[in-house]
């Protein structure tokens, strides 16, 4: 069972009460979130993409849910997914170099935390609703040396990294009728950017997205997609940084999000069940 397929208990209301229950509720997200009323945000802050318009409108009928605990559940198996994946990592003997292992270390700690904030929030236990990973991606089609090759190792933590961002950014919406909540998603969303930000520097690449470039499998072209996008708030400002880096300089300066549909196809390369 893919990703997809677990994360079908988004929508499923009953799911707190039935815990590890993975099934049949994916379509009733999507129909929930495309017969909600709209919310009345600005939808020229939409800008021109295909994926940053659906993102967007996602936002905006997310806002209008009866409970949050969708988006509650959809970021804990993200967290689960991060912190499995740095657990090992960081288990592997020889795969991280010491220069290194601090860094990974305290990286593996936030992602613990969030974990432990997300399954009190839902009323879960650790371990609730936990997918089982396969991190070679192979139920994506994918054979990945990824705890045998530090450069495969580092160029995941940078896709996972990246595509929880997007996520975050592109949930926030559904959020918007609990302060409490909003203000912790988004301390989660700026420490995830850092930890992108990280990564991408010991890579040797840019802290910033330039477009839709990336250095990563081309498997992994969808984390990047719509990044590209030069209008923001109705207004195209394709040329406005002039000999300031160009179009380049203009997406570096606005990320854009992710549907979860987006979300959900990216990391079903790494879910088994």
């Amino acid at each position: 069972m893919n990703f997809i397929k677990f994360l079908d208990t988004l929508s499923d209301r009953e799911a707190l009460s039935a815990k590890g229950s993975r099934r049949d509720s994916l379509q009733q997200l999507k129909d929930i979130g495309k017969n909600a009323a709209m919310a009345s945000i600005p939808f020229a802050m939409a800008a021109t993409s295909n994926s940053t318009k659906a993102a967007t409108n996602s936002m905006a009928s997310a806002a209008f849910m009866a409970d949050n605990n969708d988006v509650l559940k959809f970021a804990l198996s993200l967290e689960y997914l991060e912190r499995e994946f740095y657990q090992i990592g960081m288990d592997t003997n020889g795969l991280i170099p010491e220069e290194d292992r601090t860094v990974f270390q305290t990286i593996l700690n936030h992602e613990s935390s969030h974990v432990s904030f997300f399954v009190t929030a839902l009323g879960l236990s650790d371990g609730d609703l936990k997918p089982t990973f396969d991190f070679t991606g192979a139920p994506g089609g994918l054979n990945l040396d990824t705890f045998q090759n530090y450069e495969t190792f580092m160029a995941l933590a940078q896709g996972f990294e990246d595509t929880g961002v997007r996520a975050f950014k592109g949930q926030a919406g559904a959020l918007a009728n609990d302060n409490t909540l909003l203000t912790y998603a988004l301390q989660v969303h700026s420490v995830e950017a850092r930890h992108a930000s990280q990564v991408r520097r010991m890579r040797g690449e840019k802290g910033l997205i330039t477009k839709n470039e990336n250095t990563l499998p081309a498997a992994f072209s969808a984390i990047y997609a719509g990044e590209e996008n030069t209008s923001q708030g109705g207004v195209e400002l394709s040329g406005a940084f002039g000999s300031l880096g160009g179009d380049n300089a203009l997406t570096e300066a606005f990320d854009e999000p992710l549907t979860m549909d987006e979300v959900l196809a990216i990391a079903g390369t790494f879910i088994v069940s």
